[in-house]
């Protein structure tokens, strides 16, 4: 089965903390086998990979109870049932929810902000976590994901609507940003080879600072449905050959056909091909042609200060 959403597990979560005091991570466990999660599910992690996704469910819905008076905290990562809490398992809803938690007046997450301003609030809080069973930080990477896919969208555009030229110093100086060749603003300069009598290669690349290895660079680019094909390979693998090269870097704006890729895959020098997706993603990760813009910082509770 899939891992439950955080609201799923409110309830179950409810029920364990009646049975005594319960430590977060024993809650966590008694769960994970209550819902027969696999060892796939129990082991997979958040993006930051530094909690399981079910873990950080349990700790949310073990929050949002919290808010609404139904559990408390009562020593580091313990908390246990309250009186309120108690009571409403006497006659137990089916599903306890955000909509649920409504009813508890100190349940104030989500509350419409016009409340501070004086004018009407709606009484229900009506969060993104309630109607898409996100995790309020599962809802920030969500969007985070959403904004680099925009961002990732309109760097392709920009850089196709460029000239050739443009095009391969942007190539360049990802790699530059991704370590390779230690480059100064001279050495781009000079690592481009794009020309009449290129012989196919558009940039050279120191592999490493000291120049001990060298990767040859080919930058396509192509509009968007424009695939490359095998033959395009097969000509860089020759361009390749004639420089006694045995690593060649194939980048495009467009994307690879089947064929290009197994082609590249059986050939006797490697090859690595980038498509615009993987390129996009690539210079967005390396702050190429982008910049940061907002930082924002999310913080924890400190169990260490109350200590």
């Amino acid at each position: 089965m899939a891992i439950p959403d955080f609201q799923s597990l409110m309830l179950p979560v409810l029920r364990v903390a009646a049975q005594g005091e319960a430590r977060i991570n024993d809650v966590v466990e008694t769960l994970a086998s209550q819902f027969a999660l696999t060892p796939e599910e129990r082991a997979h992690l958040l993006p930051s990979g530094k909690q399981t996704t079910f873990a950080n469910r349990v700790q949310w819905a073990k929050s949002y109870l919290g808010k609404a008076g139904l559990v408390e905290l009562t020593r580091r990562a313990h908390f246990q049932i309250t009186d309120r809490g108690r009571k409403l398992l006497v006659r137990p809803p089916e599903r306890i929810d955000i909509k649920f938690l409504s009813q508890f007046p100190e349940f104030t997450w989500g509350r419409n902000t016009a409340e501070s301003n004086g004018s009407p609030a709606d009484t229900s809080p009506r969060t993104a976590s309630e109607t898409t069973n996100l995790t309020p930080d599962e809802i920030i990477r969500q969007a985070h994901q959403q904004l680099e896919a925009a961002l990732a969208a309109e760097l392709l555009q920009r850089i196709r609507a460029s000239s050739p030229a443009f095009f391969e110093s942007t190539v360049v100086r990802l790699l530059s940003a991704m370590g390779y060749g230690g480059f100064s603003a001279a050495d781009i300069s000079k690592a481009l080879v794009g020309g009449t009598n290129d012989g196919g290669i558009d940039g050279v690349i120191d592999q490493d600072p000291l120049g001990l290895d060298r990767i040859y660079v080919q930058a396509k680019r192509y509009g968007e449905g424009k695939n490359v094909g095998a033959p395009a390979i097969r000509d860089f693998f020759g361009s390749l050959d004639r420089f006694k090269a045995t690593k060649g870097l194939f980048v495009t704006t467009s994307t690879f056909s089947t064929q290009a890729r197994e082609t590249a895959e059986h050939l006797s020098k490697r090859i690595v091909l980038i498509d615009g997706d993987h390129l996009s993603r690539l210079l967005i990760r390396h702050g190429v042609a982008c910049r940061v813009e907002e930082t924002l910082t999310i913080k924890k509770l400190d169990e260490e200060f109350f200590e």
